[in-house]
């Protein structure tokens, strides 16, 4: 697994060097990264955001159906199931979207680690001998972590570099040195030290704030667009609006600053992409699409079959129509239905008194 991360952290690496080249600021160097690797992730972001709109759809007409059934929870279960099927919903289907993510985190922080390989890209054996020799020194070797040697030797290159020799001879050649020296000039951002860990520095180098932020920006980035698709997140979604945050609060707190500034940037951009993508994806928009798209399908399947005039069944209709109406008419006036007609003889007055003798 290391490797594979290890590999992604390499390639990134090729697009955040070419950013502090330009900029020779790692702060601002990751900010153009940012940009650039959440357009590369554009494509799983409306995904997740279609998600979103189909869960606040289908969460409208699940609540027809438990108010249908609210008194038969067996068939309103069955019912909602019948229902997801047909609206592809899925309880997961927020989640896969966030996996990519969660790659490219993995991947910055390996290229982070190691900037020596995966970063300037210096050929891994050279960098193994670096460490070998660094670790050798007394006093010296002690006080540098072994997963983070890479950044120590970036950060303390002008101090080593003396003793980094095989034999007499450089580890790294002039180019390789002249890198690694412009490199390290460069990790100073708004007065924090981007290689430095928050863990183990102190109060006064404020880089406590970088996952004091990192938590402020995700949770509410998380909590502001729920409200703006008006959805409430259901299965693994419920749990990570509260512990995706804290994971990523604790690996800000126990790495390198340069890892949890990619975060907050990242969380920062990623709310603004999702203000932009609400405006073309939000519930009502989605349902109006679909809406539509049923229309059209409805449209292009009666295209495909001829019409045909039925005159027998028009005549039928008319009839039954007739029918309804004069039933219609002797129902308003009832005291006209089936009243008896008076004789002609009842009519005439008489004078007849009885029967005569």
């Amino acid at each position: 697994m290391e490797a594979l991360f290890n590999l992604i952290g390499g390639l990134f690496g090729y697009i955040l060097w070419s950013a502090f080249y330009l900029t020779k600021n790692y702060g601002i160097a990751i900010i153009l990264f940012t940009i650039v690797i959440k357009a590369l992730l554009f494509p799983f972001s409306v995904k997740q955001q279609k998600s979103m709109a189909a869960n606040a759809r289908f969460q409208i007409k699940q609540k027809e159906v438990m108010e249908k059934y609210k008194n038969d929870r067996a068939k309103a279960n069955e019912e909602i199931t019948k229902l997801m099927a047909k609206e592809n919903i899925s309880p997961t289907a927020g989640c896969m979207p966030m996996l990519a993510p969660m790659l490219v985190l993995f991947g910055i922080y390996y290229s982070v680690i190691n900037p020596l390989t995966n970063t300037l890209h210096i050929a891994s054996d050279k960098v193994s001998t670096a460490l070998g020799s660094i670790s050798a020194l007394p006093g010296i070797g002690t006080t540098i972590n072994g997963r983070y040697g890479e950044i120590s030797i970036v950060k303390y290159f002008s101090s080593l570099q003396n003793y980094l020799r095989v034999d007499g001879k450089p580890i790294f050649s002039g180019r390789d040195a002249e890198s690694i020296n412009e490199f390290s000039q460069g990790f100073n951002f708004c007065g924090l030290d981007l290689l430095a860990t928050p863990n183990q520095s102190s109060w006064e180098s404020m880089l406590w704030l970088i996952p004091v932020l990192c938590f402020l920006t995700s949770v509410g980035s998380m909590i502001i667009m729920q409200l703006i698709n008006g959805t409430k997140m259901q299965g693994c979604m419920v749990l990570m609006i509260v512990m995706m945050p804290l994971f990523t609060a604790w690996i800000a707190y126990s790495v390198p600053g340069a890892v949890g500034f990619y975060w907050i940037v990242s969380n920062v951009l990623g709310f603004v992409q999702s203000l932009i993508m609400s405006k073309f994806y939000s519930p009502s928009i989605m349902e109006a699409k679909a809406e539509a798209q049923r229309v059209v399908l409805r449209l292009e399947q009666e295209s495909k079959y001829e019409f045909v005039e039925a005159p027998e069944f028009d005549s039928q209709m008319e009839a039954a129509a007739e029918e309804v109406v004069r039933e219609t008419r002797s129902n308003k006036n009832p005291g006209k239905k089936n009243k008896p007609k008076k004789s002609a003889k009842n009519n005439d007055k008489s004078s007849y008194l009885g029967r005569k003798r």
